[in-house]
């Protein structure tokens, strides 16, 4: 009986160093239009976890930064599988963030994705636009949602 306990513990332990190691990743991204000049100017983009599980929470982590003062705007969020096209979503920009925004700031968003969720490549586009629907920056990046479903270990 103590070794089942003793491989149970070894087995947590395992799972969450695993989980530890993969916890958040820094993705690459890419502006939408390279040759624009954005009035806002994204430094980094954030997954936690990475990649994705699916039917638990996730968090993206835009860091951006700006001269202007942004007080109104919305994200406009369109994300495919492969090349299909399998969602698109719109945020209130100050949902998501203290406005007015200046400076250096960063934009979060977090969604829990159903459990039924196919597995693999996905690639997310998010435009910002300000409060006449000009477009203040453009990104797109990849990220992925992960093989295995997770399961409770008793």
């Amino acid at each position: 009986m103590a070794s089942n306990s003793r491989l149970r513990d070894l087995l947590l332990l395992a799972a969450a160093l695993m989980l530890s190691a993969s916890c958040a990743a820094a993705a690459d991204f890419q502006y939408c239009n390279k040759g624009r000049h954005y009035p806002v100017k994204v430094s980094g983009v954030e997954i936690v976890p990475d990649p994705v599980i699916r039917g638990q929470l996730a968090t993206f982590k835009i860091s951006a930064s700006t001269d202007k003062s942004i007080a109104k705007g919305k994200l406009v969020v369109d994300v495919t599988y492969f090349i299909f096209h399998v969602h698109t979503e719109t945020h209130d920009f100050c949902a998501g963030t203290p406005c007015p925004a200046t400076g250096e700031f960063v934009l979060s968003s977090e969604q829990t994705l159903p459990s039924f969720t196919p597995p693999g490549s996905y690639t997310l586009q998010m435009k910002l636009l300000g409060e006449k629907n000009e477009e203040l920056t453009c990104i797109s990046f990849g990220f992925s949602i992960g093989f295995v479903a997770p399961v409770a270990i008793s």
